[in-house]
């Protein structure tokens, strides 16, 4: 690993230094990449990232590549074969929550266009970008978030808490909470 400085939350094992270098807080405006983020928000809750990113190519092939449209068509055969999946967190409620996710994600994409125009209408479109100078300081949740959480819920989705919500936003770009001394912070707010 190079000496780049980082949030120290990644620090400690080469997945999380990857994902972080990578991933985190970037824009995403992929509605499949959406989706993906979606069902592992979903699947961490009350659990580590770390567990989900180890599982993550697991989720790709248990989940059909993260295709909305096929997870939507899972019947209790595909659910009851999930719950049997080491690959991925075998608990029936996010399993389950993840099938219904994929039809009110469909019910969106066509009431919106995509999903993509729907989620980042809640940031106008933009990330929004926040100076923390350390990970203590990041927030767990946020008015904006739970605004989208409300929302999700509304809208039929399951395991959409504020909380999630917010992991979700962070995931995704919509929000760049990289510490302001983290080499990604200034990286991802001159693409802005």
């Amino acid at each position: 690993m190079d000496r780049r400085p980082r949030c120290a939350w990644c620090l400690g094992h080469p997945l999380y230094v990857a994902y972080h270098d990578e991933e985190w807080g970037v824009p995403v405006h992929d509605d499949r990449k959406l989706f993906e983020f979606l069902v592992l928000e979903g699947a961490q809750a009350g659990l580590s990232w770390l567990t989900i990113l180890k599982r993550r190519e697991g989720y790709r092939a248990a989940y059909d590549g993260f295709d909305p449209q096929a997870v939507a068509r899972y019947g209790p055969e595909k659910v009851a074969a999930l719950l049997v999946d080491g690959r991925i967190i075998r608990n029936r409620r996010k399993v389950e929550a993840s099938v219904v996710n994929a039809r009110a994600f469909l019910a969106v994409q066509e009431e919106h266009g995509s999903f993509d125009h729907y989620i980042w209408g809640f940031a106008d479109g933009r990330p929004l970008v926040n100076r923390w100078r350390s990970v203590p300081e990041l927030p767990a949740r946020t008015p904006l978030s739970d605004r989208l959480s409300r929302d999700l819920v509304r809208r039929g989705f399951k395991f959409v808490g504020s909380t999630i919500c917010y992991a979700h936003m962070q995931a995704t770009g919509m929000v760049n909470d990289h510490v302001l001394d983290c080499f990604r912070h200034a990286e991802l707010s001159e693409e802005r």
